[in-house]
């Protein structure tokens, strides 16, 4: 098993295969959502920048094609996590009743799903629903005494006491507050569009490395897509692996930690 490398590939394959057993710390995985199949354009819009439906061809299922997809990522997942290991999901509404009910069938115990509030989200144009305004990242642990590193977090929250001290997090639907990437932080083709539809705000990665593992740690991401996992975890002095299937990905990943370093 080599660290702090990008794996091209099926990520069961090589979480089966190239990874060793019991060795990760911590996962973080932004698997397929299925919500892919029609497409919007809003290249326009003036309140955060263009947006794009999804709508990738490596992100249309049917129902049972997926829960069996869910399944078998989940428990190659499962096996390369040590016996305390954590296993951060992002997820929307589309895509978290499948993950919860594989991590419940495959032992795992959920400790939080936390709530990331989009400030910038896109608007409702149909207006026959209330606006899809956030994610959720379901927190799974594999067994008993996991990693969280209380006062760690408490440093992280932006929101202190009225004497200025460190504040508990007791509502994560206030504490992640973050805009959808965009900016410098946003990675783009040549075509000006962004280069992967559902890149992930370093911040939210910060604050998921630094609850959950210590330094020197090993983070697996198995869907590594734009790199944001292991340029926050190479920045917070922990180890990575990659696994990313798409070529365009990968070379973009590779471009951006090598800057990072």
């Amino acid at each position: 098993m080599e660290i702090n490398k990008i794996y091209k590939g099926d990520c069961n394959e090589i979480m089966q295969n190239e990874i060793d057993k019991e060795s990760i710390s911590l996962i973080f995985a932004d698997p397929p959502y299925n919500l892919s199949g029609s497409s919007l354009n809003l290249k326009n819009n003036k309140t955060g920048g263009a947006f794009y439906k999804v709508n990738e061809d490596w992100d249309t299922f049917d129902d049972k094609e997926y829960l069996d997809f869910t399944k078998k990522w989940i428990k190659s997942a499962i096996s390369t996590l040590k016996s305390n290991g954590s296993l951060y999901i992002s997820c929307t509404q589309h895509n978290i009743g499948e993950i919860l009910i594989v991590g419940k069938e495959l032992g795992l115990k959920l400790n939080n799903i936390l709530i990331w509030y989009k400030v910038n989200a896109m608007p409702n144009i149909t207006k026959r629903t209330f606006t899809h305004s956030t994610e959720f990242v379901c927190w799974f642990v594999k067994g008993k005494n996991w990693v969280f590193n209380y006062e760690t977090v408490k440093k992280i929250n932006p929101n202190k006491t009225k004497t200025g001290a460190d504040k508990q997090m007791r509502d994560f639907l206030d504490f992640i507050t973050l805009p959808i990437v965009q900016g410098k932080e946003r990675l783009r083709g040549d075509n000006g569009r962004a280069l992967h539809p559902t890149q992930k705000p370093e911040r939210l990665l910060e604050l998921i490395i630094q609850a959950s593992s210590n330094k020197g740690d090993i983070i697996l991401d198995p869907f590594f897509g734009t790199g944001t996992t292991g340029v926050v975890a190479q920045r917070l002095q922990r180890k990575w692996i990659g696994i990313e299937i798409n070529e365009k990905y990968i070379e973009m990943s590779k471009k951006r930690i090598k800057k990072e370093k």
